[in-house]
């Protein structure tokens, strides 16, 4: 289960049309903006929430890194869910301020299908735990 925040439509579709050909299995949901994620994730139990949140940090609204601290500091086990910040930006002020704020790892967005199947089948598969203790990982590109 996978959800995705951006307010661009053609990267959600990007996206989406990426994780179905990497696994059929997924559960993505999408959220147009970072208040409409935040609205709708307020409202889950422990067992209805994602294993991966990817979020956008330009959104109207509520940015994605709003998001991230709003969760952070949320109550119960919602904090603990693994946030990726997907973003075209590779400012270092961005990446330092979501490895500050407790992102699990920081993404610049691809620029081909093929690259963003790659970075997800990367970003799926690592050791999770492991980059969480070192950093090493951070950010991917």
């Amino acid at each position: 289960f996978i959800y995705l925040a951006d307010d661009d439509s053609d990267d959600r579709d990007f996206f989406a049309d990426a994780m179905l050909e990497i696994d059929r299995n997924v559960i993505l949901r999408q959220a147009k903006d970072g208040m409409h994620l935040m609205d709708y994730l307020l409202t889950l139990s422990g067992s209805e929430l994602p294993e991966f949140i990817f979020l956008d940090i330009n959104m109207p609204g509520k940015s994605g890194l709003e998001c991230l601290e709003e969760i952070r500091n949320s109550e119960g086990i919602l904090k603990e869910v693994n946030i990726v910040m997907l973003s075209t930006s590779n400012d270092p002020e961005n990446i330092q301020k979501a490895l500050e704020l407790g992102a699990t790892c920081y993404a610049v967005k691809p620029s081909s299908f093929e690259k963003l199947k790659s970075l997800l089948k990367e970003v799926l598969s690592m050791d999770l735990v492991g980059i969480i203790k070192d950093r090493r990982k951070f950010l991917i590109i």
